[in-house]
């Protein structure tokens, strides 16, 4: 009884700490949704929300900026990365989690290691090779430099060393070969991992702005972001239209994370207790 009565009171204690941080978190997009719904004047104004909500101020920002060319743009770019990146991953991540050969810890270690090279470093030789191969505003220079990432491997690979060695050994003594037992035995339990780095595989070129700025010069190779940036500069003063932008940038992300919330979840605890 007295057990029950302490885990009563941890998880008042637990939902009283979170709830209020949850609202706090959710504050600024309920914020910015409401000032999407507002009028010109009231937009001015701090309260969250309109007096009578405008729905057409959606349609009227998607007339206001080719919209649908900058959205088309980004989810086949940032499907096509998310698509490179979880099999990237897969791949290496199964030569270095679940396969010992020469030299592997260290290799491992130096790949590891360059995580710690800033992009800026890295942005003009990037440059001038996707300029060389004439990829300039194309999709493969939004796609190919960005198709493999250096902690999506290091993710799925301690994934796999999580794994109980005794699972391939018995599929290779039953005959399988290691792509037969990777598709479909390894495969299916690193799935959070797999899951958690399509997520920032596809938020991180969601939302890229610096390198599509570089590689794309053309209205119709315009990500979302860039497109995005352009409509406030055009529409400033207006800020219920720049907050409906905003939101229409902002929904397909929010949908996939919603969706995969728990996949994420699940991928990081993963990780970290590999």
């Amino acid at each position: 009884m007295k057990r029950a009565r302490w885990k009563l009171r941890e998880e008042l204690a637990t939902h009283a700490v979170l709830l209020p941080l949850g609202l706090l978190v959710a504050f600024p997009f309920f914020w910015m949704f409401g000032t999407s719904l507002k009028t010109a004047p009231e937009s001015v104004h701090f309260w969250p929300w309109p007096a009578v909500p405008q729905w057409h101020n959606y349609a009227t920002a998607w007339q206001s900026a080719p919209f649908g060319r900058y959205l088309f743009v980004t989810a086949v770019s940032s499907a096509a990365v998310t698509a490179g990146v979880v099999l990237s991953a897969l791949l290496a991540g199964y030569a270095f989690g679940s396969l010992r050969w020469r030299g592997q810890p260290w290799l491992f270690a130096l790949f590891v290691a360059t995580m710690m090279v800033p992009f800026e470093v890295i942005l003009i030789p990037n440059f001038l090779t996707i300029q060389r191969l004439h990829w300039l505003n194309t999709f493969w220079a939004l796609i190919v430099p960005w198709a493999a990432n250096v902690f999506s491997i290091f993710l799925v690979t301690q994934s796999f060393r999580s794994l109980p060695p005794d699972f391939q050994e018995a599929a290779l003594l039953d005959g399988c070969g290691h792509f037969t037992y990777l598709w479909r035995v390894a495969a299916p339990l690193v799935a959070p991992a797999l899951a958690t780095s399509a997520i920032f595989a596809f938020l991180g070129s969601w939302n890229a702005l610096l390198w599509p700025l570089v590689v794309t010069t053309t209205t119709n190779m315009r990500t979302i972001e860039m497109g995005l940036s352009h409509f406030v500069q055009a529409e400033a003063t207006n800020v219920h239209l720049v907050m409906a932008g905003s939101m229409i940038a902002l929904l397909p992300v929010l949908l996939l994370f919603l969706l995969l919330q728990r996949k994420f979840i699940e991928g990081l605890a993963a990780g970290v207790k590999g």
